[in-house]
């Protein structure tokens, strides 16, 4: 079975940041694009980042651009979502994943494997 694992969620306050760390095995992530999707309590999981496997393309949703940051690191199969000037509604579950190329990346349906997921709290 195939594991992402996330890292770096918590409580901060609005305003405040936060780094959250994925890692994926090696074979899985040398290949594929990566993504953060996140899902509050009683809504859909829904996209908020996603790079291309060399890094070279990022995309963004609409009310993150510009506060968060996807980047990738290929030599530790580690993906980042660098996240600044929180809000109280970024409150939720964030989750990675991971997507072969040529898919959608702002669609849950391009991506093949899923982390448990990291709670990230904003308070205001």
């Amino acid at each position: 079975q195939v594991q992402l694992v996330e890292s770096g969620g918590g409580l901060v306050q609005a305003g405040g940041s936060l780094r959250l760390s994925c890692v994926a095995p090696r074979r899985i992530f040398r290949d594929d694009a990566m993504g953060w999707f996140r899902q509050a309590p009683g809504k859909e999981r829904e996209f908020v980042a996603g790079i291309s496997w060399g890094g070279g393309t990022t995309i963004y949703a609409d009310d993150v651009k510009g506060r968060f940051t996807i980047s990738r690191d290929n030599a530790k199969s580690t993906a980042f979502l660098q996240m600044s000037s929180l809000k109280p509604d970024d409150t939720a579950v964030y989750y990675c994943a991971a997507a072969p190329p040529g898919g959608n990346l702002a669609l849950r349906a391009a991506y093949d494997y899923w982390g448990q997921g990291t709670q990230v709290t904003v308070s205001s």
